[in-house]
């Protein structure tokens, strides 16, 4: 008897042994993207499960490991670092994550088949174009009105008339966006599911090319539809990409795969649907690429189970950012984990249960020579980004701005993805507002009752070095290129206030907002920056599109212009340093219930002498009714064809001399 419980003991160690040499041979080995080859594996991959762990065999396996596990676990949790856990057990349906509108910047002046000067789209980076809701060619204007897409005539800037309208095929279907490139006009819409049907999928990203070499008479020639809300788009040298992300749909209890062309329905299946290794996701993020040189060509799609909170777009690469929140981890561990390094002998260590909070995880994507987009790698830093402009790709590397309760900073990343430099942690207990990297600098703007404005030198990418420093009220949310050795901040002028008890002793101090601000700095010193010049724009009801869409200003060093809308309400609003209003404030241009008072467009003349002169103000609406904003005219954009000044709203086109203002024409391009 004896012998044959040390056989059985023999064998047993023998089988376990086999197989973990064989779970970590194949960890070893193991791709970074998983293909998904059936429904089985989605559901598990969404769920956060391995294919076999419901069988009893699995459960025994890991039965050791789940004792040992919870017990440490609970140890923790009892010594009081236990966090909530946020993870979801199930399926998710219901409408994906809200649309990105973006945030980037570069004066960009071109001409094409117009012999005019003329403005474009405020961008990130260069040749990199990002779509926008008015576009120009010097000739044409392109905007949206509502459901319509419209193409005015402004060769004659004294008789400027529509050309044609581009209606939406249907009422669920809202143009958001526009990209020009040559004599194609690409309109990317979001098809909402229909009032009546009683479904909660997410809605659907529509992507129309029209031929609009007669501006008169636009024609169809491409259209894809994917099966996610829309996210952001670029173009770069006639190739279109698109990247839509929400949450799986399902019909007739499946999952749906495919996408349409042209009318038609294309179902790769599920081999086209790729799981990154380690990352657990229930949101499948779509990339898409469309060369509009060669418009026949079918639309080149592929999915990823991945969320997105944040894009930044190189010539040569597309990074994608997601937010987790990590920490004490619920539930037992997959099987394929057990017998690995982070397997039994590593319990204790599966997960560091104290240092928990948001990390960002960035995924690298190749554009390729004939344009495919390529899974590369990922990295993960702790914090948090703002906006695409915490991103930037220089010189082979990657930096990125982020920040969380204990400091803001920047990580800089080598071609592979891996870490080689940082700067130290910059104002503890501040939000970061503002970033933007500029050749060897950076810039960071970070908040709390006061603006301190970092210079940080990069010029040694592993010893990034923090220079000088500029403390000022208010902050910025938008810093602009004026020069290489000037800067454009714009947000909020605040007041700070110290709030006593009746004894005299301080109990909080909170920073009021008394209106927009402007303001130039000169980091020609960069160990001492300075404000050479600001303005204040209207009170603490004083809020712009620009605070939160960089596509909002329109700028020319050349021509000492910059321009911005700006909107007036009639509430107030605090910052108090216990808590956070930031998106208070800045998405109160999109919060239809404040009483909405007047918008108007404001135009300044800037140098580094006079700093910023209030030139005038082109008004084109003001409210009537209390909570009016959503049904007048919403001011779009401003764009400069040679001399002159174009407001473009959903009901106007205007134009004004850019020399003093005056009205030379204007156009009704909506119907009361």
């Amino acid at each position: 008897m004896k012998k044959i419980v040390i056989a059985i003991i023999v064998i047993l160690i023998l089988i376990l042994s086999i197989l973990g040499y064989k779970v970590m041979v194949t960890d070893n080995e193991e791709e970074e993207l998983i293909e998904i080859s059936s429904k089985a594996e989605l559901e598990a991959a969404i769920y956060n499960r391995d294919v076999d762990e419901i069988s009893i065999p699995s459960k025994l396996l890991t039965l050791p490991f789940s004792i040992v596990y919870e017990f440490s676990r609970n140890f923790t949790s009892s010594m009081g670092d236990g966090v909530i856990n946020s993870s979801s057990s199930d399926l998710p349906s219901g409408v994906g994550p809200s649309n990105y509108t973006g945030s980037a910047a570069t004066d960009s002046i071109t001409s094409t088949q117009s012999t005019k000067e003329y403005s474009t789209t405020n961008i990130q980076v260069e040749n990199v174009d990002e779509a926008d809701i008015t576009k120009t060619d010097g000739d044409y204007i392109y905007s949206l009105s509502e459901d319509k897409v419209v193409i005015t005539d402004v060769k004659d800037e004294t008789q400027i008339k529509i050309a044609s309208e581009i209606e939406t095929e249907d009422s669920n279907t809202i143009p958001l966006d526009l990209i020009l490139y040559n004599d194609k006009l690409i309109v990317i819409s979001e098809k909402t599911k229909s009032r009546l049907s009683s479904s909660n999928n997410p809605n659907s990203t529509v992507v129309t090319v029209y031929d609009i070499s007669d501006r008169e008479q636009p024609e169809k020639i491409k259209d894809y539809q994917l099966e996610q809300p829309y996210y952001t788009s670029r173009c770069i040298d006639g190739r279109l990409y698109v990247i839509s992300s929400g949450y799986f749909k399902e019909e007739n209890d499946e999952i749906v795969t495919y996408y349409y062309e042209d009318g038609k329905k294309v179902d790769p299946g599920y081999k086209n649907i790729r799981k990154i290794k380690d990352i657990d996701s229930d949101v499948q993020t779509i990339l898409s690429m469309l060369d509009l040189k060669n418009i026949d060509e079918a639309v080149k799609v592929n999915s990823y189970l991945m969320d997105v909170e944040n894009a930044y777009v190189s010539e040569n690469n597309i990074y994608l950012l997601e937010e987790k929140y990590e920490g004490s981890y619920s539930g037992n561990p997959k099987i394929s984990s057990i017998f690995g390094l982070k397997g039994i002998l590593g319990a204790f260590e599966y997960e560091d249960l104290g240092d928990y909070g948001t990390y960002t995880y960035i995924y690298k994507f190749n554009l390729l020579d004939d344009g495919s987009i390529q899974y590369d790698k990922k990295a993960k830093e702790k914090g948090q980004t703002i906006n695409q402009f915490s991103i930037d790709e220089y010189e082979g590397n990657l930096r990125v701005a982020l920040y969380n309760g204990k400091g803001s900073r920047i990580v800089i990343f080598n071609d592979e993805m891996k870490k080689i430099g940082e700067t130290e942690k910059l104002a503890e207990g501040e939000k970061m507002y503002s970033s933007r990297f500029l050749g060897d600098r950076a810039y960071l703007v970070t908040y709390k009752t006061i603006d301190p404005l970092f210079v940080i030198d990069l010029s040694n990418p592993e010893e990034p070095q923090v220079l000088g420093e500029l403390k000022i009220p208010g902050y910025s949310t938008y810093l602009h290129p004026y020069d290489e050795n000037h800067l454009i901040g714009i947000g909020m002028q605040t007041e700070e206030k110290v709030n006593r008890t009746s004894s005299g002793r301080v109990r909080s101090t909170t920073a009021t907002i008394t209106g927009m601000k402007m303001a130039l700095f000169d980091v020609t010193d960069v160990n001492n920056p300075v404000q050479i010049s600001e303005t204040i724009i209207g009170d603490r009801r004083t809020t712009s599109a620009i605070l939160t869409n960089h596509k909002a200003l329109l700028f020319s060093k050349e021509k000492e212009l910059l321009a911005i809308p700006v909107n007036n309400y009639t509430e107030d609003f605090e910052i108090e340093n216990s808590s956070d209003e930031y998106e208070s404030i800045v998405n109160s241009y999109t919060n239809y219930k404040k009483e909405y008072v007047s918008e108007g467009y404001f135009v300044y003349n800037i140098n580094l002498t006079d700093g910023f002169t209030l030139k005038g103000t082109i008004t084109h609406d003001k409210t009537k009714s209390k909570y009016s904003y959503y049904n007048t005219s919403r001011l779009l954009r401003g764009l400069y064809i040679d001399d002159n000044l174009y407001t473009v709203s959903e009901d106007y086109i205007k134009v004004n001399s850019l020399d003093d203002l005056q009205e030379i024409s204007q156009l009704k391009i909506k119907e009361d």
